[in-house]
């Protein structure tokens, strides 16, 4: 805990020019311990941002009611919009099972990747060495973190897809000769079961990357864009950087809508089928 009682630095032209100077480290900074684990900055950042997401909707719903509050009927605009756009994407029958997740990883993205324009993040902290060490970073400009809920979710869409499709259709889906028995002669269709097999096995290899793909993105855009508000903001704290907060606010919905949708697909396309292709 002695590496927090350095003195505090608010929002000032040393913070700025310090920020600028060493850019936005692409690692999470290490704040302490707790039980022999390390707390970095993000972590924290996600204990709080957690805690206030939580408290917010507790207040503002409260007990739900069948003629809504205005933090009730917000909250089931969400859900709602969520719901049009998902459905239709993952199926009926895997929406009860998806939705949880889905809603769940919006949220916490979106607020996160907001999280850097709150005054604070980025902010608060100390030197240590000659550099600005913050004590708050989003959690979405944290590999960790990005790469943790990219596991997740695909640990998440592999239990969905097999209890939803079952793991005859997920066998099929992925190495089943989908060439129609009916109409193909026997004799290509038979020479059809080892490409359709190859192709499965390059399926593989293409899910065993979807959490690279899935955390690069995330984290990419979200660093990019803490560095570039730096930049703006060492250069110029006044005025100047207002435009480019107005354009992390769009990507902050646009990448974490990406990562949800992507995850949606990834379900649907398992789960998402007519009865006749069951």
């Amino acid at each position: 805990m002695n590496k927090l009682l350095p003195t505090v630095l608010l929002l000032s032209g040393t913070a700025s020019a310090l920020h600028a100077a060493d850019g936005v480290s692409p690692s999470p900074y290490h704040l302490t311990e707790l039980f022999g684990l390390p707390i970095t900055n993000s972590i924290l950042t996600t204990w709080v941002i957690s805690i206030v997401l939580i408290l917010a909707i507790r207040l503002s719903v409260g007990t739900p009611q069948l003629i809504p509050s205005k933090g009730q009927a917000v909250i089931e605009s969400l859900i709602d919009g969520l719901r049009d756009l998902l459905v239709p994407i993952v199926g009926k029958k895997a929406f009860p099972l998806a939705f949880p997740l889905l809603i769940g990883l919006f949220l916490f993205i979106v607020i996160h990747n907001w999280s850097g324009l709150i005054p604070g993040v980025g902010v608060f902290g100390h030197i240590e060495h000659g550099h600005f060490t913050y004590w708050m970073r989003p959690a979405s400009a944290d590999l960790n973190a990005t790469l943790g809920m990219a596991l997740v979710s695909m640990i998440a869409w592999l239990v969905i897809s097999l209890k939803v499709a079952g793991p005859k259709f997920f066998a099929w889906e992925l190495f089943g000769n989908k060439a129609d028995k009916k109409e193909t002669p026997k004799v290509i269709y038979v020479l059809l079961a080892p490409i359709f097999f190859m192709v499965g096995i390059i399926e593989i290899v293409s899910i065993a990357f979807r959490p690279v793909s899935l955390s690069f993105r995330l984290f990419g855009n979200v660093f990019g864009g803490e560095n570039l508000l730096t930049s703006m903001t060492g250069m110029a704290p006044y005025i100047v950087p207002i435009p480019f907060y107005f354009y992390e606010v769009l990507v902050g919905v646009v990448q974490a809508l990406i990562f949800t949708l992507l995850v949606a697909i990834y379900i649907g396309l398992m789960t998402n089928h007519d009865e006749e292709a069951h």
